[in-house]
């Protein structure tokens, strides 16, 4: 049985297994994306706690980095977290690391974007190549 083209409807998320496969760290990237305040505050890598979520639609409480957790309550609301400067699948990532990395669809991403046409984004997301871990569901 051949595996389906992704289309706009498919659902995308950051795939852990990935980074681990790659042998980096998506923390290091992730500590990229603070804002100057978080940045300040959450230190090194080192010194990164796990901290209590609570998933704002189902009240689940999780345990979660630090870093996640700034960039999803203080980084990703304030203005210029996302530009219609910010490279296409830098956007794409804070997208997922400010919704706690739900899984979106190609016309969701398009929604929380503003810019680029799905068709466009989809084949950013699937000319080949794995982008910052970015991956199909």
């Amino acid at each position: 049985m051949r595996a389906l083209r992704p289309t706009v409807d498919t659902k995308f998320h950051i795939d852990f297994s990935w980074w681990e496969k790659q042998n980096r760290d998506i923390r290091v990237l992730m500590l990229d994306h603070l804002c100057p305040e978080c940045g300040d505050n959450v230190g090194s890598l080192s010194e990164v706690k796990m901290i209590d979520m609570v998933d704002p639609e189902t009240a689940e409480v999780t345990q979660v980095d630090a870093i996640w957790e700034a960039i999803r309550v203080c980084c990703s609301p304030k203005p210029g977290y996302i530009t219609p400067d910010t490279p296409l699948l830098d956007g794409i990532f804070r997208v997922f690391l400010a919704n706690g990395n739900k899984p979106l669809s190609v016309l969701e991403l398009y929604e929380h974007l503003g810019r680029r046409p799905p068709e466009t984004i989809l084949r950013v997301l699937t000319k080949g190549r794995v982008y910052l871990g970015i991956k199909p569901v």
